[in-house]
């Protein structure tokens, strides 16, 4: 399957959410990237595939949300190293400048990674969805200290225009146990 786009779907039910998964399976040639539960007793699920077939499979499980739903996107042409930081299983090799950006929510922190891989020459680490943050969301990034400054400006405008910004840090020299915690 070629993943060129992401689609989310937040629910406020836990139940609503195993459907809403299905719903969006079944309606579309697409991939399970999470389905979980998340803080605060809601429920996400992010799928990916190519842009048509995310955008009925958001489309269907808006759908069958029956009330439960609190927030829905598609985001096409999405920067092939956002899907790996989602999926890291691996950590990556630490390059200079680490920079931290955190967000309220999950959606716009996704918009916000897909910018900073596509604003400067930085690698993306993480990307860290709601569990054991409150809702909250990060991503993380490594580079020289001029591109994660870019990467980094792109990425808050987005989170601070949506008024979900929680911070923005960038560490030029970090101590080389700080990469340890970063995944």
């Amino acid at each position: 399957m070629s993943e060129k786009s992401i689609g989310l779907i937040e629910l406020s039910s836990v139940a609503a959410g195993f459907e809403v998964a299905d719903t969006m399976l079944k309606a579309g040639n697409v991939r399970l990237l999470l389905s979980r539960s998340i803080c605060s007793g809601k429920y996400m699920v992010l799928i990916g595939g190519d842009a048509a077939a995310v955008q009925s499979a958001v489309t269907a499980g808006i759908e069958v949300a029956n009330g439960c739903l609190i927030d829905s996107f598609v985001l096409a042409n999405v920067h092939p190293d956002v899907f790996t930081a989602l999926g890291r299983t691996q950590t990556p090799e630490p390059n200079g400048a680490l920079g931290i950006l955190e967000s309220f929510n999950v959606a716009t922190l996704i918009q916000a990674a897909d910018a900073v891989a596509k604003a400067a020459p930085v690698q993306l680490l993480e990307v860290r969805l709601a569990m054991a943050l409150g809702g909250k969301a990060f991503c993380t990034m490594t580079g020289d200290v001029g591109s994660v400054q870019s990467a980094m400006a792109a990425g808050r405008r987005i989170i601070a225009d949506a008024g979900v910004l929680v911070n923005a840090v960038l560490i030029s020299r970090p101590h080389p146990d700080v990469y340890r915690e970063v995944i």
